[in-house]
């Protein structure tokens, strides 16, 4: 299966589980009622294609808004319990690509971040606690890089999440002096680097994991935007 509802590219269907791109700038669930999100866009879409009424979709895991790429949501309490128990394991798979502000070579090896973070709750920004001890959520992350681009001073990232936190990989980047391009909330530049509006160089482009019926691995991929 491979099509598109509305802006949002459908990559998988059945009756347990639904997979989908999440474009750049479209919230997965906001209080809004003005605003669109993916979830009452999949809601109307289930309804419709299923002929539920009153669709069940559980949201397993997010992205941020201004991060685009692949999602997969459960269509009923069973796949979600079953999905759920497989985030932050080995069965559960999120990879990303990241352009970053700077050089940074890590000569084709992964190297790991491991941070203690807190939300600020004045800036909504992910900190390190100020007070140098290791109170906060563990957040943990590994990075390898594709590409420099000497002229522009920006590299591309492949980036493997260990843990799955709130504005982690954002966060951990700018902390060690790399921000994602055009994430002005986390240290980046203000300048024009081809983004669409209301994106940042940040994509979620693989997503694996067990199917909660069949026990199949299930593996999708998407060219990343920040290519």
């Amino acid at each position: 299966m491979d099509n598109k509802l509305s802006d949002i590219e459908l990559l998988y269907e059945d009756n347990d589980i639904l997979v989908a791109v999440k474009p750049a700038g479209l919230a997965v669930q906001t209080k809004n009622i003005s605003e669109k999100d993916m979830v009452s866009v999949l809601k109307n879409h289930i309804s419709k294609s299923l002929n539920r009424p009153d669709p069940y979709l559980g949201i397993i895991h997010r992205l941020d808004k201004p991060v685009g790429g692949i999602l997969v949501f459960a269509l009923d309490k069973k796949a979600a319990a079953s999905l759920s128990g497989q985030l932050n394991s080995s069965q559960f798979n999120k990879r990303y690509q990241a352009l970053v502000e700077g050089i940074v070579d890590t000569k084709d090896e992964w190297i790991t971040l491991s941070d203690h973070i807190v939300k600020d709750k004045d800036t909504a920004r992910i900190v390190k606690p100020g007070d140098g001890t290791l109170s906060g959520k563990k957040a943990e992350l590994k990075y390898k890089t594709l590409k420099i681009d000497k002229e522009e001073g920006v590299t591309l990232l492949d980036i493997e999440l260990i843990t799955g936190r709130f504005h982690q990989i954002r966060a951990q980047l700018s902390n060690i002096g790399h921000p994602i391009t055009g994430d002005v909330k986390y240290g980046a530049a203000k300048r024009d680097i081809n983004l669409q509006k209301g994106a940042i160089g940040l994509r979620a482009y693989h997503l694996s994991f067990i199917h909660p019926r069949t026990g199949e691995r299930m593996i999708f991929e998407i060219k990343p935007e920040t290519d």
